[in-house]
């Protein structure tokens, strides 16, 4: 029998939990370096090197960060299920817990590419938190993170709508729905879908939506429970 697929929609709120910053955080990384300074195409041509720097520190506190129960949680779930993850974020957090099916709309910290015109091409895994200005692709251009970048187009958006359209249950979770044109895919999920927001504050959604008023890591581990149960024999 064909296992019912799982789609989850994970936003910054997981990985803060796990203790990294989102760039609504006061005291993190983003309240000292204004997004149009180092998230934009437009700073990266303004200062290539103060861009690297905090991406470098981001990736560092990635690397430095280690998955938390919710990412685990997730994972689990695939003993039962078939799990996709569309992931707006850019750590390695759910592969690291386990999860074998994670589709990354703003791109990868652990991976860099060309900052030339064929950036989109290829990618480079990055096992050092630090990329140095001089560290170059194959054509001599010096790579940058490869993370969607304000003003840029999302590549992995389409993906994305795919696999949301391909849920049998979806859930959301770490994520305020404020962040476009991620925000859009739930409306790609088919009429009928069980669906579930994990949030511990009030989020706008429809009716058709069940809400777990907890945070990521406590709700992700009352649903596993949950959807693991309906799968036990009885």
């Amino acid at each position: 029998m064909n296992k019912e697929t799982i789609v989850i929609l994970s936003g910054a709120g997981m990985s803060a939990e796990s203790g990294l910053g989102t760039f609504r955080d006061s005291g993190g990384l983003w309240e000292k370096y204004p997004i149009e300074e180092v998230a934009t195409p437009e700073a990266w041509v303004k200062d290539p090197e103060k861009v690297t720097h905090f991406y470098n520190m981001r990736r560092k506190q990635c690397y430095e960060a280690s998955p938390n129960e919710g990412h685990k949680a997730i994972a689990e779930l695939e003993k039962k299920y078939n799990v996709i993850i569309v992931t707006q974020n850019i750590d390695d957090l759910h592969e690291r817990a386990g999860s074998t099916n994670v589709i990354h709309l703003h791109g990868e910290i652990n991976k860099v590419k060309s900052s030339g015109p064929n950036q989109e091409k290829e990618y480079y895994d990055q096992k050092d938190w630090e990329v140095r200005m001089g560290d170059v692709c194959p054509e001599g251009y010096q790579l940058r993170p490869h993370v969607v970048w304000f003003g840029e187009s999302v590549p992995m958006l389409d993906k994305g709508a795919r696999a949301v359209e391909r849920a049998d249950i979806f859930i959301i979770v770490g994520t305020s729905l404020n962040v476009y044109p991620a925000a859009s895919l739930i409306h790609y999920v088919r009429p009928g879908t069980k669906q579930y927001l994990i949030d511990p504050n009030d989020v706008p959604v429809n009716t058709e939506i069940t809400i777990i008023k907890r945070p990521a890591t406590k709700g992700l581990v009352d649903i596993k429970k949950i959807l693991l149960q309906l799968k036990s024999p009885q």
